[in-house]
């Protein structure tokens, strides 16, 4: 069987999360988010971490060259010897470039690239009808994961609000941008054949069982 090196792209409310969550608790390789990386960095107190804390304690971006010093450094660990998700990286053909690099240098092949897939009106329905505590930040959608009292949380009773980012017209941005950055990496992974699109606009389980039945194939190639 072979290793599930793989990234994970799909415009936001895409559900890459969800499934990476699932495909984690099936396959046990991490899931590796930029966010999560970065913070992980900081807290571990490593000079690469303080590296990092300096540059986010002063409002700046992470340079591509200290992002790929921290994707080598978290591929090289023990957790990712049977495969991992990549997820917020690369961002852009440069990065995409540098991933090819960190891989050759680890010895690692990319197993393949997973595209969830969802049609811009899908995105605005599912996002903007998410609600969010203000107390407890627990989230809700009032489509697919409703409080039990309209726009009271379960929880603590307190009125649930819609977040700015949320907002129709603000995903809709969202969703653009996301597109027009990733279409060339969309492009570059599809001529070397490496990319799997996939409808992610079913239900969980119905996107779940198709990505399980690609990871499968992924594994006997």
């Amino acid at each position: 069987m072979k290793k599930l090196n793989l990234i994970f792209l799909g415009p936001p409310g895409a559900g890459k999360g969800t499934v990476a969550k699932d495909v984690v608790e099936r396959y046990g390789v991490p899931h590796i988010s930029t966010g999560d990386m970065l913070r992980d960095a900081v807290s571990a107190g490593s000079e690469l971490g303080k590296k990092v804390k300096s540059v986010m304690d002063s409002g700046q971006l992470v340079s591509d060259e200290l992002l790929y010093d921290l994707v080598k450094d978290r591929l090289s660990r023990k957790d990712c010897n049977d495969g991992f998700i990549l997820d917020g990286f690369p961002r852009n053909l440069d990065q995409a470039e540098d991933l090819d690099k960190i891989l050759k240098e680890l010895n690692l092949n990319l197993s393949g690239v997973i595209f969830l897939d969802v049609s811009e009106d899908e995105v605005v329905k599912r996002i903007s009808n998410r609600r969010v505590c203000p107390k407890c930040s627990r989230v809700y959608n009032l489509i697919s994961l409703k409080p039990k009292k309209d726009t009271i949380c379960d929880d603590d009773g307190t009125p649930l609000i819609q977040r700015e980012d949320d907002k129709a017209e603000t995903v809709r941005k969202r969703y653009q941008i996301y597109i027009d950055k990733t279409s060339p990496l969309i492009k570059l992974y599809t001529e070397r054949n490496q990319i799997v699109t996939i409808d992610a606009s079913g239900t969980v389980d119905k996107v779940d069982e198709i990505v399980f039945n690609t990871l499968e194939e992924l594994r006997q190639e």
